[in-house]
């Protein structure tokens, strides 16, 4: 039997045509599956949780049927109360499947704690440039008789003298004590 008489024969024919039913079939029951199993069509709207707290906010998304899902956070934002959500994954308004997570950003309790840098025996001029660059800000300069004229001779954090080592939050105001070029 050659080929050619095989392809166009009755028995391949009938079983390229069960083949092809049995496909159609197979994809009819697939899609009916797959619309009950994934609830096509049916979306919880996903509220705005800016502002609020992590246990107002659980209440919320499990109103919605959505669960919670907290990331840290490491930049402090004074706009908002502490430990309460400032940023969300997906935003306000998406839609999304039931059992979806919702990614929460929450407002830590202050700003980190960064180790403050001997500046001792270092300029006014490289000195500014440092506490800034970390984040920290210039407060009260005063001046001591010392033959280095603009020399960090001290710095006070509220009134404490700041030691090697020592951590303060960002944004804190660091008091200077400079040389003002004079013997003593």
């Amino acid at each position: 039997m050659t080929l050619l008489k095989f392809l166009t024969s009755k028995t391949f024919l009938k079983q390229v045509l069960l083949a092809l039913v049995a496909v159609v079939i197979l994809c009819f029951i697939m899609l009916r599956w797959l619309k009950s199993s994934t609830n096509h069509g049916e979306f919880e709207t996903v509220p705005d949780l800016t502002g609020k707290s992590v246990n107002v906010a659980d209440i919320e998304l499990k109103a919605n049927k959505l669960v919670m899902q907290i990331q840290d956070s490491a930049n402090f934002n004074p706009n908002y109360p502490k430990f309460s959500v400032i940023e969300q994954d997906p935003s306000p308004g998406t839609k999304v499947k039931e059992s979806r997570k919702i990614y929460l950003t929450l407002n830590p309790s202050g700003y980190r704690k960064i180790q403050v840098p001997n500046l001792r025996e270092r300029t006014y001029r490289q000195a500014k440039p440092m506490l800034e660059a970390l984040g920290f800000q210039i407060g009260k300069i005063t001046y001591e008789n010392n033959i280095g004229k603009n020399l960090v001779l001290k710095m006070y954090h509220k009134g404490n003298v700041i030691k090697n080592g020592d951590k303060l939050s960002k944004t804190s105001k660091i008091d200077l004590v400079l040389g003002n070029g004079k013997r003593p």
